[in-house]
């Protein structure tokens, strides 16, 4: 005889144990719905809304671009930019600019790892702990911020004084170790 499971497969509340990726799921689906909603702004209408009249906005939605990571400090997450064509102006998002790949934060934490002393080829295995295993940072990414942050240090140096600081680091009360 077979027995019956009245059991659901996934349930509505997170566990303990896959808390993280529910926030990095929920905050995923806010960031793509913000990003409809700001092409619905440009066009003037909704998905699937056809345009009212030969004098309305011009443009229209074309899809998807590829996906793309976004690092964040919830972690990485992967997004859809909408596309639109027949602007009269290239569309570009205020959410999601062309090129970004991490967030203004994750930015200033890469300085700061490199300041407190963590070594170039340590800096995958400490980003995909921070940032999730999809993290868009390879080694030659952070040899090239390195080698951007050496440049700018030393041209941002008086002459006889040398900066221990890069230009695009935080200012230095935000370096100390101790919690906040």
């Amino acid at each position: 005889m077979k027995e019956k499971n009245t059991e659901t497969g996934m349930e509505s509340r997170p566990a303990w144990e896959s808390l993280e990726t529910f926030a990095r799921q929920g905050v995923q689906r806010l960031l793509q719905q913000l990003l409809e909603e700001e092409v619905e702004e440009v066009l003037g209408r909704r998905r699937y809304e056809r345009r009212d009249g030969v004098d309305a906005t011009p443009g229209y939605r074309n899809g998807f671009g590829k996906p793309r990571r976004l690092s964040a400090m919830a972690g990485t997450i992967t997004l859809r930019r909408p596309r639109v064509r027949a602007l009269e102006a290239r569309f570009e998002s205020r959410l999601l600019p062309l090129f970004k790949r991490r967030t203004e934060e994750v930015g200033r934490l890469l300085p700061e790892l490199y300041l407190h002393g963590l070594a170039q080829g340590d800096f995958d295995l400490a980003l995909r702990g921070l940032l999730g295993e999809a993290a868009p940072l390879s080694a030659p990414s952070i040899a090239r911020l390195k080698a951007g942050w050496h440049a700018s240090a030393t041209s941002n140096s008086a002459p006889g004084r040398r900066s221990s600081r890069p230009a695009t680091s935080p200012p230095s009360h935000h370096m100390s170790c101790a919690p906040r």
